[in-house]
């Protein structure tokens, strides 16, 4: 073909490879009948076959890493390298320790004297926790090995707390505790584990006794607060806000604002001269206990000292809040109070008649007297010859028992021994008979105390006016295998309640005592024993007639 004279010629095609590569890098070529030949000398490949040319790969890495790899200072570069590192990260740390040794939080505001705002809070938190009726409650009374733990509930309508105890320090109290701001029943349980936990919903029905609580003890103390975190109006807050409260701080709780304010814990006092001016508040202290109170005047946390000097905590869980069951001793697992219905009235209105035709019943009784008190006792009663004898003891006194008897004359006690070991069992066991004669009987027109109260009143019930009209309807229950209903009314300014079962009998009888417990007579339907009733006197016999006969005769 030829060429134009105005064109270059076409760039000639080199025939091999550059003469910079060696031999045996270079890359294959194809022979005009399409064999593959690599470099000088090989032969041809047989089809299918593969081989790993090392030349080829040694082509595809970039001579610069090709370089560096090979370079003789690499591993003395990596040393120096790695030697920086570690000290830069050292330098690090050890700033970072320098500064946090160092910092501090920035300042947080003063103290300073409260808001009309904050005064109306915490004058109305009190009545909150009332208005809220219920909340969970972790109290920590002291530290280390003083430390004394409670957990539970406090229900501020009732009002009832219910907790258990536990800790170090809690010494005697450690178990369950029920209680009311004037009654303390205390369930023991020395080989409870240290640490407390939620009580039982439905709390246990045995081995609770009335305690009275030294005023130093922490349970009492704990008790106090716990009570007094509630009130039915609202404290002054002029006196909060002149000096008597004050902020301290602004915190959050469980993901709640909350302000901390500083005040003392108001103390119940007697009713004074309402045209009295109260007098000047001190100023609040930093010795006065501090309340975490929200926007919506709720308590959530409470620090403060006890009486006795020890330091304690109360936390309050405002969304664990359960009906709390009190126990027997203060007055059974709450109910629904209605009036009573047709039927229930007229089976109230027919007991006086009913008891009349009983002959007698055996008795038991469980008496909270007093605060500290526990008796347990049995005996007999019979309404048609108005007499109750009955042998009680002190279930935590051994050794002697007294015997009770309740007549139409009126109350008559006497102080017995009996043996080693028999305690609360020798009452069970019922009162000697007959009667001991020489046992010195003390005798009494009045009853002495809440338990003469409880034996009159099952006396008078067959004589007494029911008054269905203001009688209440509290709930449904069951005692020793009787479906009844617990019916309270007042009688002779006493606080009653009948257990009536479907036929109209008393099964229980529970008398309110003065200091707020419940004073239970279980009753049984059965013969009365001879020698506890008295014998009737007989008619009197015709002596005047005989006498006239005898003068007239001498006429």
């Amino acid at each position: 073909m030829e060429t134009s004279p105005d064109r270059p010629p076409p760039p000639s095609t080199p025939t091999g490879p550059p003469p910079d590569i060696p031999v045996a890098a270079r890359p294959p070529t194809r022979t005009p009948g399409g064999s593959r030949v690599v470099g000088h000398g090989s032969r041809r490949r047989r089809p299918g076959r593969r081989r790993r040319d090392s030349a080829r790969h040694a082509l595809r890495t970039p001579p610069v890493l090709a370089a560096v790899a090979g370079s003789p200072e690499e591993p003395a570069r990596r040393r120096t390298t790695l030697a920086a590192l570690g000290v830069v990260a050292a330098a690090s740390a050890a700033a970072l320790v320098a500064g946090l040794l160092s910092w501090a939080p920035a300042p947080g505001e003063p103290a300073r004297a409260l808001t009309a705002a904050e005064a109306e809070r915490l004058a109305a938190t009190r009545v909150t926790n009332l208005r809220d009726v219920r909340a969970g409650v972790r109290v920590t009374v002291g530290t280390g090995a003083a430390r004394t733990d409670l957990v539970g509930w406090i229900d501020w309508a009732r009002p009832l707390a219910y907790l258990d105890v536990g800790g170090p320090g809690a010494g005697a109290d450690r178990g369950l505790v029920q209680a009311t701001p004037s009654v303390v029943v205390l369930r023991p349980d020395p080989a409870a584990v240290p640490t407390p936990a939620s009580p039982p919903l439905v709390p246990p029905t045995d081995r609770w006794r009335l305690r009275d609580l030294p005023a130093g003890r922490p349970l009492a103390g704990a008790l106090d607060v716990l009570f007094g975190l509630s009130a039915d109006r609202a404290e002054p807050a002029d006196p909060l806000r002149h000096g008597a409260g004050r902020w301290v701080g602004r915190e959050t709780l469980a993901g709640e604002p909350v302000d901390v304010l500083q005040a003392p814990l108001p103390r119940p006092t007697a009713a004074a001269d309402p045209t009295a001016r109260p007098p000047a508040p001190p100023a609040a202290g930093d010795g006065d206990p501090r309340w975490w109170v929200d926007g919506d005047a709720r308590l959530h946390r409470w620090e403060g000292r006890l009486p006795g000097g020890q330091p304690a905590a109360v936390e309050l869980e405002r969304s664990d809040r359960p009906t709390i069951w009190p126990v027997d001793a203060l007055g059974g697992r709450p109910g629904l109070p209605r009036a009573l219905t047709d039927t229930e009235a007229e089976r109230l209105a027919r007991l006086p008649a009913r008891l009349r035709a009983q002959p007698g019943a055996a008795v038991s009784v469980a008496v909270p007297l007093g605060t500290a008190a526990n008796l347990r006792g049995s005996g007999w009663l019979s309404w048609s010859g108005g007499v109750a004898y009955l042998s009680v003891a002190e279930l935590d006194t051994l050794g002697r028992r007294t015997l009770l008897r309740r007549d139409r004359d009126g109350f008559a006690r006497a102080e017995v021994p009996v043996g080693p070991g028999a305690g609360a069992t020798g009452a069970a066991n019922g009162p000697p008979l007959p009667p001991p004669a020489g046992a010195g009987w003390r005798t009494g027109a009045r009853p002495l105390d809440d338990l003469d109260l409880l034996i009159d009143a099952a006396l008078r019930a067959d004589t007494a006016p029911a008054r269905p009209a203001a009688a209440v309807r509290l709930r449904t229950d069951r005692v020793a295998g009787w479906v009844v209903d617990v019916v309270e009314l007042r009688v002779q300014g006493l606080r009653l309640r009948y257990w009536l079962d479907r036929t109209g009998l008393p099964r229980r009888l529970e008398l309110r005592t003065r200091a707020g417990a419940w004073a239970q007579l279980d009753l049984t339907p059965a013969p009365v024993p001879a020698g506890i009733v008295p014998p009737r006197p007989g008619p009197p016999t015709a002596k005047a007639p005989a006498a006239r006969a005898g003068t007239a005769g001498r006429r």
